[in-house]
């Protein structure tokens, strides 16, 4: 019994004294990286830190850079692209690999995007495992509710447990900007906010897909603060690779139908799904026909109803519904009052198959968004409609 006892004190001995060197350790790879960026936010993280990164590389800067985004990635100092392969669900453990890697490879910067959801995760990530020289909060908006909700106010909260101690925080935020000003005083923080008008109009040509002059003001602010040229970090942002859930359009000819179609997949919260909408509607005729592809997922049944209740506000032809749960999400379009012969049950298929049972919704010229999830096929149709739009103009 006696010996029983000393083993398991042993052994508790051992992985308590264990778990302090690691963590030492892990505090001596972070010295030796002189430049961390830890991004943030509501949407447009992986943006943020894909262009960041590339404004930095253009620079001179030896920066490793690790998105989550739609497909977890790292872009080595020579952009090089590595897929983050995962044995099992995402971890912010993970993050540790990351920064030992940065750290023997020499680098001048982390970039590192934020992947903790629940609040008490997000300050850690950022107070033990990054330490943050120059905080990113991108913007405050209303999502995953379920873990940072039910207000505005509490995701603001929750966010905000990336605010580094006494270092830059960065942020395109405009309603919360006092609590974020708040929030870095409190931190002996500098607090920087930028703006889309302080992007010219001009600036924003030659991007390959649809950015965000929010977006693109963020990145510049970081870049100039690293002593990197506004012209030179512009124009090596415009040769990034964009994250797969950027926004693109891609035009085609179905059956002579001319359809517009945008890939709004990675904007799966109500209020960026109505400014997208909004947005891109400005964009395209007036005449043409409005199409919403909405994709579900099982296991996302209250995301989904949010994004029902944003459709209901909007003014469209059509709603296509794909994915999984296609007749419970009819019944929620139902109760927000979206006519019925306006819904469309799609559900999973081939993308082939999908975009055929389409075509009845199509007239003429159409445009269509498509708004949700990745998954469940999300992808896999959006990709579809890429290589058809290839393939339409050989």
């Amino acid at each position: 019994m006696i010996l029983s006892i000393a083993i398991i004190g042993g052994m508790t001995l051992a992985l308590i004294l264990f778990g302090v060197w690691e963590f030492q350790q892990h505090q001596r790879y972070l010295r030796t990286i002189p430049i961390r960026i830890h991004v943030n936010g509501t949407r447009g993280k992986s943006s943020v830190t894909r262009l960041v990164g590339a404004g930095l590389r253009a620079g001179g800067y030896n920066t490793i850079t690790k998105v989550t985004g739609t497909f977890p990635r790292m872009i080595l100092s020579d952009g090089t692209e590595v897929v983050v392969h995962r044995k099992e669900k995402a971890n912010i453990l993970e993050q540790l690999k990351i920064v030992q890697f940065c750290s023997n490879h020499r680098a001048d910067v982390l970039l590192i995007e934020c992947m903790a959801l629940q609040p008490i995760y997000q300050r850690i990530t950022e107070h033990q495992m990054v330490k943050a020289t120059h905080g990113v909060i991108t913007n405050i908006r209303l999502d995953h509710l379920d873990v940072m909700g039910p207000k505005l106010q509490n995701v603001a909260e929750a966010l905000s447990g990336t605010v580094p101690q006494k270092s830059k925080l960065f942020t395109a935020e405009d309603r919360m900007l006092d609590f974020l000003e708040k929030c870095a005083a409190r931190r002996n923080t500098e607090l920087i906010a930028s703006t889309g008008d302080q992007v010219a109009a001009e600036e924003m040509e030659g991007f390959t897909y649809i950015e965000h002059p929010e977006n693109v003001a963020l990145a510049l602010a970081i870049c100039q603060d690293l002593g990197v040229d506004r012209a030179e970090a512009l124009a090596a942002m415009k040769k990034t690779m964009p994250d797969e859930g950027a926004l693109k359009k891609f035009s085609l000819t179905v059956e002579d139908h001319l359809l517009h179609f945008y890939n709004a997949l990675a904007a799966n919260d109500p209020e960026s799904s109505i400014m997208l909408w909004n947005n891109i509607l400005k964009m395209e005729a007036d005449s043409v026909r409005k199409v919403i592809v909405l994709n579900n997922r099982k296991d996302r049944k209250e995301r989904s109803e949010q994004l029902v209740q944003a459709a209901a506000t909007l003014e469209f032809d059509s709603l296509c519904l794909t994915g999984e749960n296609v007749d419970l999400v009819k019944s929620m379009a139902l109760k927000q009052r979206i006519p019925e012969e306006k819904i469309v049950l799609i559900g999973q298929d081939e993308p082939a198959h999908q975009l055929q049972n389409m075509l009845p919704v199509l007239n003429g010229e159409s445009v269509m968004v498509a708004f949700g999830n990745m998954g469940a096929g999300g992808a896999e149709f959006a990709k579809y409609i890429e290589e058809t739009t290839k393939t339409n103009a050989l």
